[in-house]
């Protein structure tokens, strides 16, 4: 029988992780089901902001890269989402942008394991990560190879050197079994690439217990780091000496302020930083990281998955009437901290919802999707949206020139 609000309000009073939401910033009136585009603002991030603007720029100018900390910040912040994502320190780096990240540990990867020249990902996985497949394969003369999921381990053989996966889809929210295939791809000699993006945050990752080779992720989906906040880097310590890394600029100097004139590496992880850090973005990200201090990511993602079971229940109580059907896995423990619907008319239900209130996103074809984040959405949210997208529905209020005319962005 499908849980009344009533049923939801009990399991939000005995939510462990329900003082969280306090500490964010949350538009009265609006249920924000659109976390794993664009997290929301940890209210931590205001006055972290004013201070590095205020003080330690205004004020500290120059001298702030040592008195602030700026010069140590990329190791500091990425000790921080080691501890996010089950990593040791010294495993984790803040620098660049997801992409720039996934093409230095692309290079790193390919030329760990010379002679082999394969690239193997699979079908419908994060675009911009094939992109960027595509790019290094061409740039190197290796090959870029999609496989259907369930065909990836048996895909895997001597002449694959890497394994780049985005960990959860972007669109159904199914989770690729980190260990499982790790190990397989172990088993032939090569090594995995992961894409943290759309779980870090809301997940229980262990990458260390996975055996994890290398990761990228970005800071502002699930971890709230804010727009474009900066990405990081994961290398397993057992790679750090012999991965190379394509992109030496000075900050990943041995010893930068030395401006010798011929490259030599830093040891450890700070050897895959490039450029100077955008210290307002990574100040913002690590107020936001400060979030996370002390919880247990066991119940975070227990609470997500109590949420997306939420929502595919009252959806099929509620929805499928309408069109409806659920376009992520049914088994929570293969499905991200998102879910999914499909329905043909799922840009204009995505519009006429966030007129209402209801911020989820579109992907196309026909996907509605709604990131059901366990720090800051309740389960009275969850029942609140799927009663506003039913009556959406039922008046027809998605069926309008406005709501159906396509934007670039939703």
């Amino acid at each position: 029988m499908t849980k009344t609000r009533d049923a939801c309000q009990a399991l939000d009073a005995r939510d462990p992780l329900a003082d969280m939401r306090a500490r964010f910033v949350l538009p009265e009136g609006v249920i924000y089901l659109d976390g794993n585009s664009l997290g929301a603002l940890p209210k931590a991030v205001v006055n972290r902001s004013r201070q590095i603007v205020e003080q330690e720029w205004a004020e500290g100018l120059i001298r702030s890269w040592n008195d602030a900390g700026w010069y140590t910040a990329p190791t500091r912040v990425g000790a921080k989402i080691a501890g996010i994502i089950g990593a040791e320190s010294g495993e984790v780096i803040v620098t660049d942008s997801t992409s720039v990240d996934l093409f230095k540990l692309l290079m790193g990867a390919l030329a760990l394991r010379p002679g082999r020249k394969t690239i193997l990902g699979v079908q419908g996985d994060f675009p911009t990560d094939a992109y960027i497949a595509q790019g290094v394969a061409s740039f190197v003369g290796a090959e870029f190879e999609r496989v259907a999921a369930d065909d990836l381990i048996a895909a895997i053989d001597e002449k694959t050197a890497v394994v780049c996966l985005t960990h959860v889809n972007y669109k159904t929210g199914f989770i690729h079994d980190m260990a499982k295939i790790t190990a397989a791809a172990h088993a032939k000699g090569a090594l995995t690439l992961w894409d943290l993006s759309h779980s870090a945050g809301v997940l229980d990752l262990q990458l260390g217990r996975a055996d994890a080779d290398l990761a990228v992720g970005c800071g502002y989906k699930y971890l709230n780091g804010g727009p474009g906040a900066p990405a990081y880097v994961f290398v397993a310590k057992r790679h750090q000496t012999a991965i190379g890394h394509p992109l030496t600029g000075w900050f990943g100097h041995k010893v930068p302020f030395e401006f010798a004139p011929d490259y030599v590496p830093a040891e450890g992880i700070a050897k895959m930083l490039t450029g100077t850090p955008p210290m307002l973005s990574l100040a913002a990200l690590e107020a936001a990281l400060d979030v996370f201090a002390g919880l247990d990511m066991r119940k975070v993602q227990a609470k997500a998955s109590s949420l997306t079971e939420l929502f595919i229940e009252l959806s099929d109580e509620r929805l499928t009437r309408h069109g409806f059907t659920v376009a992520s896995p049914r088994n929570a423990a293969a499905r991200g901290a998102q879910a999914s619907l499909a329905h043909p008319e799922a840009y204009a239900v995505v519009q006429a919802l966030i007129a209402r209130g209801v911020i989820g996103d579109f992907r196309a074809p026909d996907v509605a999707r709604f990131g059901l984040v366990p720090l800051y959405l309740s389960h009275v949210d969850v029942f609140d949206a799927v009663g506003i997208i039913d009556d959406v529905m039922e008046t027809e209020a998605w069926n309008t020139p406005a709501f159906r005319t396509r934007k670039a962005v939703t």
